[in-house]
């Protein structure tokens, strides 16, 4: 606390920048200059009883004002106070020489030194550890006593020192001035204020009970500057308070000051009290992070938060975003800055404008000048057969050739696996030009699959379009949907629906992401789809998509395939050559016939993938001999004399590991390569799965036939089982059957009955052959679903075989529908059952007659190697089904009209 002290007639000047020190008041100061430390050093440190010394304000020149002259050197200006009654005496600047010296040695800074101070002494006072500079850090807690006038300012040393001369009052003068009728006014106005400040303070801190004590103890003229001292004012203020030496000037300002400080923490609570009912519980944190923020910047500990926001504006200004977008992002943008990282919507901001950014708005492939014989070359360097496919996406590619900017139709590639839909999609792109990005389409059931998620909900995200195209930089790839026909539906949407938009031309420039929110041009997108069956695609879907059907190749055409293709591959995935595995074409027939019967050659790569395997397990089973190089020496080992005859040599050769981008295996070599035979294909393959036996096995007894179904992965043959047992005439369906093929069933029984004695299946006086007995139908492969109406013609069959005890000819199949007045009506898939009954052995096939267009399409080969027996009604078909009935109606005989020159080319090899 402050008291009546002696003031000596010259002090040591410590300047106190920007700042003012008030009697009474506590401050603690850094000391790192060379003045302030050899100052503390002389004048406290080294002296066992601290002295008193000055506090004087100084102002630096970039705060003083314009107005005011800034010089070097130490200058005075005159007190701010504007009593009249101040007993100050007159200023004097006097420099002497050796300040004049000194500020030839040192660059001093630019200030102005006030003419007022404060004496201090030294509450405590502490010394930092010396660094390697030299340099020492003195902190010093001093408390102001009383003011002074500054009379002379002289320099000792380093630092100044300054004859002055004391401000204060006499006890005689403090005790007139108590009687004065003013000031006692103003002190109870000074009191009444101060305490009403304190009983707010002491509601919102606690701490009102020791500055009440103060209040009554403390004389007055004191109490304004201690309370003064404690407030945040400006340094013009605290000039002002500082030369206000009269008590009543003094009491007046300190009087002012407080009120005003009360009625600022008065407006702050009642803004506090009104926005605390509306900060939510975010808001709070906002403002806590807020804070939070500035201290991080005051303590140089600021994160790269900003600068990340800052590169993301930068990536999307060079998105190349619409304007219409560009405008909506900006907005997104603004509210992202208004965030803290830690808020919960702050990552999910940021990552959809990162995708906004990301998306190629305007980058597209540079696109080669179409060549289309090289087009042509390329696609049959990949592909072999598929004249008629090929042809197609040559005549796509012209058209873009002509008019890049056309809007072509979406091409689906429907076929059985294996068959090479995906890689024709790839070989566009190719063609084009263009990356190629997939989209598997197999299994989704919801339609955010598609459109995307919307992003009010958690994990939502971007559809798989739009992250396609993302992932592929461009906005104009070509685009594959995969396994277009394999999409569901439940309460979540139908992706199917939303494709219909997706494959619009008319509509997919401005497609809308829910997740994205915004339009995007997909009209750019050349779609291909695929898909292994029509019937699950919806109409209007469907109808939006030019369908290229690709059927299974024949065997010849997979012998090719595999000589070309497969076997060079596989070969190269197992790390063989032909010098260590050679399979010949012999060999690959009997793959084909024994073990593999689809209408791909998925299985077929496979089971040459296993001869491969067994190939590489003897590469390195057997002793494997290094050739030697010309500039390589023989070297005899005497170490493997154990291993090799008598007066052999083994050659060896150092395989540098950078010799070639092969493996070090393609450098070794054996005796002789392993050749695939008959007894190899058995011990790797197992026993053969099929056999041409088996139709002729199958049909053996009457009561079975042979039909040509259709299935996803190409065309099958199906076998029809019927037989007879004691009941009451019903009629028993097995093998996994749908309602279409139920029917059928009952149709054909139905047909039977009705031409019993036409059939020689009942005495024409007899009115039900079926009486005292059941009939049971089954469809072997009972695990797989089966329906269509295409086994029409083969219930038949086998019902008159079993009622007739005739057996069917086992190198004869069939298909068609039957109406129950006996007409054979046409089916689909002739194509794929066609290539079925060449790849089962069967020599004769009976179609409806109005599916003899269908042939076209039917390789010549194909037609060349079966026998094909048009059927018009029923009683044809069963004309040419039995063994002791054969007419095989010639070639001519089925051709009228144009179909005759279509049809010259396919029967002139019968």
């Amino acid at each position: 606390m402050a008291e009546s002290v002696e003031l000596p007639s010259r002090l040591a000047i410590l300047p106190f920048r920007n700042k003012v020190l008030l009697p009474g008041a506590i401050i603690r100061i850094r000391c790192t200059s060379p003045s302030s430390v050899k100052l503390v050093e002389q004048e406290l440190w080294q002296r066992e009883e601290k002295g008193l010394i000055g506090i004087l304000p100084v102002r630096d020149a970039a705060a003083a004002s314009s107005s005011e002259t800034a010089s070097v050197g130490p200058t005075l200006s005159q007190g701010l106070g504007s009593d009249s009654s101040e007993r100050s005496s007159k200023t004097q600047a006097s420099t002497s020489s050796d300040n004049v010296k000194l500020d030839g040695k040192h660059q001093q800074e630019v200030f102005h030194w006030h003419n007022r101070g404060v004496a201090a002494r030294a509450l405590h006072l502490s010394r930092g550890v010396e660094k390697p500079s030299g340099r020492v850090t003195y902190i010093v807690v001093l408390e102001g006593l009383c003011r002074f006038n500054l009379n002379e300012l002289i320099t000792r040393g380093t630092y100044y020192t300054a004859r002055v001369s004391p401000l204060e009052m006499t006890n005689a003068e403090l005790e007139q001035v108590d009687q004065d009728p003013d000031f006692i006014a103003l002190s109870r106005q000074f009191k009444a204020t101060a305490m009403e400040l304190i009983s707010v303070l002491e509601q919102k801190q606690k701490t009102g009970g020791k500055t009440k004590v103060l209040l009554e103890t403390v004389p007055v003229h004191k109490l304004a500057d201690i309370f003064v001292a404690s407030f945040e004012i400006s340094f013009e203020e605290q000039l002002s308070m500082l030369d206000s030496v009269d008590l009543k000037v003094r009491l007046s300002k300190a009087t002012e000051l407080v009120d005003r400080h009360l009625q600022s923490i008065r407006v702050a609570e009642k803004i506090t009290q009104k926005v605390e009912g509306q900060l939510s519980k975010s808001q709070k944190e906002f403002l806590l992070r807020q804070q939070m923020r500035a201290i991080k910047e005051e303590l140089g500990d600021n994160d790269d938060d900003e600068d990340d926001v800052a590169a993301l504006e930068r990536k999307m200004q060079s998105a190349g975003m619409p304007s219409n977008i560009w405008k909506h992002a900006q907005r997104e943008l603004r509210r992202l800055k208004k965030m803290q990282p830690q808020q919960p919507g702050y990552n999910s901001s940021r990552v959809y404008l990162e995708l906004l950014a990301d998306l190629p708005w305007q980058t597209v492939s540079e696109e080669h000048e179409l060549d289309l014989k090289a087009a042509k070359e390329h696609l049959d360097n990949d592909h072999y057969g598929l004249v008629k496919i090929k042809q197609r996406i040559i005549e796509y590619l012209a058209v873009r050739k002509l008019k890049p900017d056309a809007r072509g139709p979406v091409l689906c590639f429907v076929g059985p696996p294996g068959v090479g839909k995906t890689s024709l999609a790839s070989s566009i792109a190719a063609a084009l030009g263009r990356k190629f990005v997939r989209i598997s389409l197999g299994g989704i059931k919801d339609e955010a699959d598609i459109r995307g998620h919307r992003r009010t909900y958690i994990g939502s995200m971007p559809g798989r379009l739009i992250d396609g195209i993302k992932r592929v930089g461009v906005c104009n790839p070509v685009m594959l949907l995969d396994e277009i026909d394999k999409t569901g539906s439940d309460v979540r949407g139908d992706p199917a629906a939303a494709l219909l938009e997706v494959l619009d031309p008319e509509q997919n420039n401005t497609f809308n992401d829910h997740y994205l929110n915004v339009p995007f041009d997909l009209s750019k997108v050349i779609f291909v789809a695929t898909a292994n069956r029509m019937q699950p695609i919806p109409p209007p879907l469907l109808d939006r998509m030019e369908v290229i059907e690709l059927p299974g190749y024949t065997p010849e055409e997979k012998l090719r395939i595999a000589m070309q293709y497969l076997i060079p591959r596989v070969l190269d995935q197992h790390g063989l050559s032909s010098e260590f595995l050679q399979i010949p074409e012999g060999m690959v027939k009997l793959v084909i016939q024994r073990y593999t019967r689809e209408a791909g050659v998925r299985n077929l790569e496979r089971n040459l993938a296993a001869l491969a395997r067994a190939a590489a397990v003897r590469v390195v089973e057997q002793e494997q001999a290094v050739p030697l190089r010309k500039d390589m020496h023989q070297l005899a080992s005497p170490l493997l004399d154990n291993r090799l005859a008598e007066g052999a040599e083994l050659e060896m050769e150092v395989i540098p590991m950078n010799e070639n981008k092969h493996e070090i295996s393609n450098t070794f070599s054996i005796a002789s390569p392993l050749v695939v035979d008959e007894p190899m294909l058995e011990k790797v393959l197992g026993p053969p799965r099929f056999d041409d036996k088996e139709a002729a096995e199958r049909v053996a007894s009457p009561g079975i036939s042979v039909g040509l179904v259709w299935t996803a992965f190409g065309g099958e043959v199906q076998f029809v089982e019927a037989t007879a047992t004691a009941g009451k005439g019903e009629l028993h369906l097995t093998g996994q059957l749908g309602d279409v093929i139920k029917e059928s069933a009952q149709i054909a029984l139905t047909w039977v009955r009705a031409r019993a004695t036409d059939l020689k299946l009942a005495a024409a006086n007899e009115t039900n052959f079926l009486k005292g007995r059941d009939v049971h139908i089954h469809f072997p492969a009972g695990a797989v679903p089966k329906d269509g109406p295409s086994a029409g013609v083969t219930l038949v069959t086998a019902l008159v075989s079993l009622f007739s005890q005739k057996r069917v000819r086992a190198d004869t199949a069939m298909t068609g529908e039957m109406t129950l007045r006996g007409l054979v009506l046409p089916v689909g898939g002739i194509k794929d059952k066609i290539l079925a009954a060449h790849r089962y052995g069967i020599k004769r096939v009976i179609l409806p007659e109005r599916n003899l267009k269908d042939l076209v399409e039917v390789p010549a080969a194909v037609l060349g190697s079966l026998e094909i027996l048009p059927a018009k009604q029923m009683e044809d078909v069963l004309e040419h089904a039995f063994e002791d009935r054969v007419h095989i109606y010639s070639a001519a005989a089925v051709i009228v009209g144009d179909q005759k020159e279509c049809y010259k080319s396919y029967w002139s090899v019968l």
